[in-house]
């Protein structure tokens, strides 16, 4: 696959306001053929300066009939669905317009160099982990990463309770706002144990909801209220992060950050 770094290298070649000269940083020219449009790569010349400088060649990477051009404007750094989008044209060579104008494109699309990042979150209320890393996506703040994320969301709501952790959920009987008359069925996690055991002393069946207690790839991602349990490393044999279950968007992207680098260390 050639999908480049930034759009900066990628020039449009329509006219020759300048000769057979292009722009210092272009290394590839999406060229128009008359009809359709062609990818070239620049052959560097000897050493120059200035803004325009001269090629000892072009090579072709994708001929005309084998490109498409993307009819939407999209978000350029986000490269893991921009490949996706790619290999869903049918086409060879998928040329993108991005928000601001800028030009790229991708040949030959193939995801099998990102690394899989698994998400585990949990719903209702809002799973603001697996929430906020599509958003961060989105924006193209993983574009430097080559990350692909597979979300697996739990619906607490199908769980067998009668209490839930807490009114914000929506739920009409909850631990932080309900008092239980015992041996009721709770859905909550070491939390929710150590809370009816101080405040009660009857015993009730808990039913484990942690997004910790789903993980079953690595390296993975989750969320989880207890403060000791955050960092990066071995959760019940499986490598991952735990961020806080209140943990910020620039907290979220560390966390990835962070562990992709830890991961690919030790790969």
């Amino acid at each position: 696959m050639i999908f480049p770094r930034h759009c900066k290298e990628v020039g449009y070649a329509s006219t020759r306001p300048c000769g057979d000269q292009v722009y210092f940083l272009s290394r590839f020219l999406i060229h128009e053929t008359g009809q359709d449009h062609e990818i070239l790569e620049v052959i560097p010349g000897p050493e120059q300066e200035g803004l325009m400088r001269t090629v000892a060649g072009t090579r072709v990477l994708a001929k005309a009939g084998e490109v498409s051009w993307y009819p939407e404007k999209v978000q350029l750094q986000d490269r893991a669905h921009l490949v996706r989008l790619a290999h869903e044209s049918g086409s060879r060579c998928t040329i993108f317009t991005g928000r601001d104008e800028h030009i790229t494109f991708i040949l030959d699309p193939d995801l099998s160099g990102f690394q899989t990042l698994s998400v585990y979150d949990v719903t209702p209320p809002r799973p603001s982990l697996s929430a906020t890393i599509r958003e961060l996506e989105e924006a193209g703040m993983f574009a430097e990463l080559d990350v692909v994320f597979e979300h697996t969301l739990r619906d607490i709501s199908q769980i067998d309770a009668e209490v839930f952790p807490c009114r914000a959920s929506g739920f009409p009987k909850t631990l932080d706002a309900d008092l239980l008359i015992g041996g009721e069925r709770v859905a909550g996690c070491l939390t929710a144990r150590e809370l009816l055991k101080e405040c009660y002393s009857d015993e009730f069946v808990v039913a484990d909801i942690c997004p910790l207690s789903m993980v079953v790839e690595e390296p993975f991602i989750t969320r989880c209220c207890r403060k000791e349990r955050e960092g990066i490393g071995m959760y019940g044999g499986r490598f991952g992060a735990v961020v806080h279950w209140g943990a910020s968007p620039f907290e979220i992207f560390t966390a990835v950050k962070d562990l992709l680098g830890a991961w690919r260390e030790r790969s």
